[in-house]
């Protein structure tokens, strides 16, 4: 009789039970916004590392919460049409912007006429979503592998030549901070883009470059280019074997490569706050971890206030960097 009753009584809570499943599901695939279409806007082109983890993102959010996720590319000024872009528009979280550290550098060294946005007044940070790793990459026939190979040959060459993805990139911040650290003048080498740097490199056409992981890890495990060091604070959890430079005695080099999404000033807390949980959770899942891997990027999602800290560190510290080394945009 017994177990009769506590059959009975789990019949008569069955019914809550699934009530309360289905709630739950309805709750997790409620629309983000009133919109019936996101859009995120990259300020890179398509291909590039914030593409990528864009789309990877949007596919997931949009299986989640039954919304059509656009993936909207305004490459230009350093990053900054996009962010004028996606400041200009209804703060609603129907659009937000997915963008690099590169906001923290090009306000410093694109001209004022070329936008108008302040990237600290006019946008609200969502979240730090991952970062890649920035190294000190050598073509081998450079002889070049390690930090004391590269005091040699500063000692050799007065005024060793590195490229970068361009004039006023963060590859070219992290080479004034080389030439501080190293007490010499470089030879600036600056290419229109990630990929032409790399190639100059696998070519030797230039000895050295600062690019990002996801650009060249294919060609470290080949052997056909050299990791000398890791521009960052800390090793790299894909890329543990290679040491940071500041680890090798190059003290001052860390770039702090991260990708982060804003969404336009004056978007509602409670948004900014459903955006961060959505991207958390579809950064979680591990095939999206997969793909990021694969490119050398490492998903690291963070608080919007994190983010505002990060970018205000960054971009005074960049500020400082590009009035001291007189950088400029090309």
């Amino acid at each position: 009789m017994t177990t009769f009753r506590s059959l009975s009584a789990w019949r008569g809570l069955l019914p809550i039970a699934l009530s309360m499943l289905a709630c739950a599901a309805q709750a997790q695939s409620q629309p983000l916004t009133s919109s019936k279409v996101l859009t995120i806007v990259v300020s890179f082109p398509p291909g590039a590392g914030p593409d990528l983890v864009a789309r990877a993102v949007g596919e997931k959010m949009a299986a989640r919460l039954g919304q059509t996720v656009v993936v909207d590319n305004k490459p230009g000024a350093g990053g900054l049409v996009g962010a004028a872009a996606v400041a200009r528009s209804t703060a609603d979280g129907s659009t937000v912007l997915l963008t690099a550290n590169t906001l923290a550098t090009s306000p410093h060294v694109i001209p004022r006429s070329a936008t108008t946005v302040d990237v600290l007044k006019d946008l609200a940070p969502v979240a730090q979503i991952a970062t890649t790793p920035m190294l000190l990459v050598a073509n081998p026939g450079a002889g070049i592998r390690t930090v004391q190979d590269l005091r040699a040959a500063v000692q050799r060459n007065p005024k060793p030549v590195y490229g970068s993805a361009g004039n006023g990139s963060p590859m070219h911040f992290a080479g004034a901070m080389l030439e501080r650290s190293l007490g010499v003048d470089l030879v600036h080498v600056p290419y229109r883009g990630a990929a032409p740097v790399v190639t100059a490199a696998l070519g030797g056409e230039v000895p050295l470059a600062f690019v990002a992981l996801g650009g060249v890890a294919p060609h470290l495990k080949t052997g056909k280019l050299v990791a000398v060091g890791v521009a960052e604070k800390s090793r790299s959890r894909l890329l543990p074997d290679a040491p940071t430079l500041g680890e090798s005695g190059i003290g001052g080099v860390e770039v702090n490569a991260w990708y982060g999404v804003f969404a336009p000033a004056g978007t509602p807390a409670a948004v900014v706050a459903r955006w961060n949980e959505e991207l958390m959770i579809a950064l979680k899942q591990p095939d999206v971890r997969a793909k990021l891997d694969a490119a050398g990027i490492e998903p690291d999602v963070g608080t919007p206030e994190a983010l505002a800290a990060t970018m205000r560190a960054d971009y005074e510290r960049y500020g400082r960097i590009a009035r001291d080394h007189k950088i400029v945009a090309e």
